[in-house]
C-alpha cells in the first residue's frame, strides 16, 4: 500500500499523465532513430526538477537517483522506440474512451508511467535505502533494435545491478522467463537473365522458395517452446526477368538455451548444404539471449512483489509467461528480472493500436508501487 501523500499525488496527476501521453505518442521513434523522443524526455525530466539526467550513446535517457558509483542499483526501464518506421508525427486520435496511435501501448504509455514516477522522485526525493535507482527511457527494444539500449545500460552498470524491471506491454501478464532468438538476413544471388531467352537459368526467387521449404521442414526440439518464422521476403526485377536476387528475414526463438543452440546448428547445416549449389549470403541481424541460472529465491520474491503491485493497481492477478523483452539481457546475466505492463489496451504492433484511458491511473499505481519500493519501502503505510 502506498501512503496517503503518494495516492493523492497519483489521483491529482492522472490527467497530466494522460496529457503527457497525448504529447509523447505522436513523436516518431523507429528503432535506432529515437533522438526526438530522447530529447523530449530529457527536457521534460529536467524541467520537472530531475538532476544528472543524460542521454548516452545508445540514445537511452538515464536518470540516476542516489547513485554514488558504488551502491547496488535497481533498474526500471520503459522503451522509447516503436515498431513503425514513420519519421513524421504518428497519427493519434481519441474515441470511445480509447487513445489510438501506433506504438501508444507498446511502449509509450508505459514510458509515461515511468516519467510520472520520475517527476515525483525528483520533487520529493524518497528516503534512500540500501539501493540506488536508475530510471531509464531506453532505446532499441523492438525488432532489429536488438536490445541495444538495454545492452548499453548493462555494459555501464551491470556489475552493480541487483534487480531489473522493465515496464512493457499490458498488465495482464508478467514475463519472468526469457525467450532467446537469432535473426538473419539471407540473400541468394544468381546470374539471372531474360525470362524467355535465358529460360532454365537459376532463379533466385525459386531457390529462395526451396530454402524456405527446407527451413519449414525442420522439426523443432522439445525441451522448451521453440518456434521459427520467415517474416519478410523480397527480390526480383520484373515479370519477364529471371530474378538475380532474393532476400528474406528469418528467425528462430526458444525459451530453452539448449534448444536455441540446436536450432543454430540445424540452420547452419542447411545453409551449408544450399551454399554448395548456389550463392547464399547470411548476416546475423539479431541475437537475444535466453536466461541463465539465477537466485531462484530472489527471482521469486521479485515476481511476488510485481504480482502484488498489479493486484493493487488493477485488482487482477497477472499470469506468468515467457517472452522476448529487455529482460533477456539481465536474465542472461543471472540478475533477477521481470517485465510487466502498466496499461490495458489492444492492437499492439498494428496501426490501430490503442490504450484504454481508464487504465492509465491503475498503471500509475503499479509503477509507483514498484519504483518507490526500491527506495526501501519507506512510502508504505
Amino acid at each position: 500500500m502506498l501512503n496517503k501523500n503518494v495516492t493523492e499525488y497519483i489521483e491529482n496527476n492522472a490527467k497530466a499523465a494522460r496529457d503527457l501521453l497525448l504529447t509523447l505518442a505522436p513523436i516518431p521513434a523507429p528503432s535506432h532513430k529515437e533522438e526526438l523522443r530522447a530529447e523530449f524526455c530529457k527536457k521534460w525530466l529536467v524541467d520537472a526538477g530531475a538532476e544528472n539526467v543524460y542521454i548516452d550513446e545508445a540514445l537511452n535517457v538515464v536518470y540516476p537517483v542516489y547513485d554514488d558509483g558504488k551502491r547496488p542499483l535497481k533498474v526500471f526501464m520503459a522503451h522509447s522506440d516503436v515498431v513503425f518506421p514513420d519519421t513524421e508525427p504518428l497519427p493519434l486520435y481519441c474515441r470511445d474512451g480509447r487513445i489510438y496511435c501506433p506504438g501508444v501501448g507498446d511502449d509509450t504509455a508505459n514510458a509515461v508511467a515511468l516519467l510520472t514516477v520520475a517527476k515525483y522522485v525528483a520533487t520529493h526525493m524518497p528516503e534512500c535505502g540500501e539501493y540506488g535507482v536508475l530510471l531509464v527511457i531506453n532505446s532499441c527494444e523492438e525488432g532489429l533494435g536488438n536490445l541495444k539500449g538495454c545492452r548499453k545500460i548493462m555494459e555501464d552498470y551491470g556489475s552493480r545491478v541487483a534487480e531489473f524491471v522493465t515496464f512493457d506491454g499490458g498488465a495482464q501478464s508478467i514475463l519472468s522467463k526469457a525467450v532467446g532468438s537469432h535473426r538473419y538476413r539471407i540473400e541468394i544471388k544468381t546470374k539471372g537473365g531474360h525470362s524467355y531467352g535465358n529460360f532454365g537459368s537459376p532463379n533466385a526467387i525459386h531457390l529462395m522458395s526451396q530454402l524456405i521449404c527446407r527451413l519449414y521442414s525442420v522439426e523443432v526440439p522439445k525441451r522448451g517452446r521453440t518456434t521459427f518464422n520467415v517474416g519478410v521476403i523480397s527480390g526480383g526485377t520484373s515479370v519477364n526477368t529471371i530474378a538475380q536476387n532474393a532476400e528474406m528475414l528469418y528467425e528462430y526463438r526458444s525459451d530453452n538455451k539448449d534448444d536455441l543452440a540446436e536450432m543454430k546448428g540445424t540452420f547452419e547445416a542447411i545453409i551449408k548444404e544450399f551454399s554448395e549449389s548456389c550463392n547464399v549470403q547470411v548476416s546475423l541481424v539479431g541475437d537475444r539471449p535466453c536466461g541463465t541460472a539465477h537466485d531462484e529465491e530472489k527471482q521469486a520474491d521479485l515476481v511476488r512483489r510485481t504480482v502484488s503491485a498489479v493486484e493493487y493497481g488493477y485488482g487482477i492477478t497477472p499470469k506468468q509467461r515467457s517472452g522476448s523483452t529487455d529482460c533477456n539481457v539481465p536474465l542472461s546475466m543471472g540478475i533477477p528480472s521481470v517485465c510487466v505492463g502498466c496499461i490495458n489496451g489492444g492492437g499492439a504492433h498494428t496501426r490501430e493500436e490503442y490504450v484504454e484511458e481508464n487504465s492509465i491511473k491503475g498503471g500509475l499505481y503499479v509503477a509507483f508501487s514498484m519504483i518507490l519500493d526500491a527506495f526501501g519501502g519507506t512510502n508504505e503505510q
